[in-house]
């Protein structure tokens, strides 16, 4: 055999068996990733619907995906809204929870973002601007307070503070928030969220 094509068919081979190595621990891999991403989801849930012992898928598309939060009697105490959008760098995901009216809200979790470090980024702390999305009027549009002020009781009920220097991030947090309670509003409406989807957990 020439050494060409010796070369040839070790190349070949090794090249196999790379294709395949990397074929396998990618799918080891999408499954862990898989998982990681329900448990985050489901913490989330726990997060921003206090007293959740358990949760239920009622609705999902793409960039939306409702779900019901369940106390230890197994009755619906709240929503956990998962939504994305764009922010100032990249795709914003968020969880917000409600009340069963979707009138007002409890918390709200930041689970992924790529903004600015020091000033974008800052909608994951609490201080600078998740504490001022707790028990907010959500029954109408949220708006957001420009400039920020110093506490929350300066803000209106509907209101939430701006963070100084990162009004771009604030304003595409509230524009998903909004857009995300508008949609679940609307599949009220229409009967499409339902409660007899399969369990989460």
């Amino acid at each position: 055999m020439k050494l060409s094509t010796r070369m040839v068919v070790v190349l070949t081979s090794i090249g196999l068996l790379s294709g395949s190595f990397l074929a396998t621990v990618g799918h080891l891999t999408k499954e862990r990733i898989a998982l990681n991403k329900q448990r985050e989801i489901e913490e989330a849930i726990i997060q921003v619907v206090p007293g959740t012992v358990s949760s239920q898928k009622l609705y999902e598309e793409r960039d939306l995906a409702v779900y019901g939060g369940k106390n230890e009697e197994g009755n619906l105490i709240g929503f956990a809204i998962h939504a994305s959008g764009i922010g100032f760098q990249d795709k914003i995901t968020l969880m917000l929870g409600t009340n069963t009216s979707l009138e007002r809200t409890n918390r709200l979790a930041i689970l992924d973002q790529k903004e600015t470090p020091g000033l974008g980024a800052k909608i994951t702390d609490r201080d600078s601007f998740l504490k001022y999305w707790e028990n907010r009027d959500c029954g109408g549009t949220i708006s957001l307070r420009k400039p920020a002020v110093s506490a929350a009781e300066e803000l209106l009920p509907s209101e939430i503070n701006a963070i100084t220097g990162a009004t771009i991030s604030s304003e595409a947090v509230l524009s998903i928030v909004n857009n995300s309670l508008e949609h679940a509003r609307r599949l009220i409406k229409e009967g499409k969220l339902s409660s007899e989807a399969q369990d989460v957990n």
